[in-house]
């Protein structure tokens, strides 16, 4: 599940969104208002259920071989995604809804893009489907491990290129 050219997407378990308002979310440091979506590259970053903590990590033009077989596995692609046991299910029952979105009404901020002005869907959400399909298929390894906290710091260590979302609700 990927945006089209000229789309990005939102991830939702809500299918019932008409229109996208701008708003500071409970958790943002920041006071601006947005519409956050995602591109291409990030997609994959939001294939779970919305409060399921994730860490992340891939191959980016400084990692070194060193860093890459020790962390994704040598031979094991160039993308890994963590979650916690205690997620299995709702990943497995989750019904997870896509938005496609005008591209257009973005701009650039972070790994992410953001509108500040009220953006309407393209069409109707589409229903996702299977979570670990989706990893499968687009050569995503998925890691399920009793914490995060101990991959998160060998990621965030590394010369790998890494997110988190999330990640205050993993087990301490």
């Amino acid at each position: 599940m990927r945006p089209a050219a000229g789309e990005v997407l939102h991830f939702s378990e809500d299918p019932t969104i008409e229109i996208f308002r701008p708003h500071v979310a409970k958790t943002s440091d920041k006071v601006t208002p947005y519409v956050w979506a995602v591109g291409h590259e990030r997609a994959p970053d939001y294939w779970f259920p919305r409060q399921c903590p994730r860490a992340m990590a891939w191959v980016g033009p400084n990692t070194t071989s060193q860093d890459r077989d020790r962390i994704i596995g040598a031979g094991s692609g160039s993308r890994v995604h963590a979650v916690e046991y205690g997620w299995l299910d709702a990943m497995r029952s989750v019904e997870l809804y896509a938005y496609r979105l005008p591209a257009d009404a973005f701009v650039e901020h972070d790994a992410a893009v953001v509108a500040t002005t009220d953006v309407r869907p393209l069409g109707t959400p589409e229903r996702v489907g299977d979570l670990f399909t989706l990893h499968e298929e687009a050569g995503i390894q998925l890691r399920v491990m009793r914490r995060l906290h101990e991959f998160w710091a060998a990621a965030t260590a590394s010369t790998l290129e890494w997110s988190g979302i999330r990640l205050r609700n993993a087990k301490p």
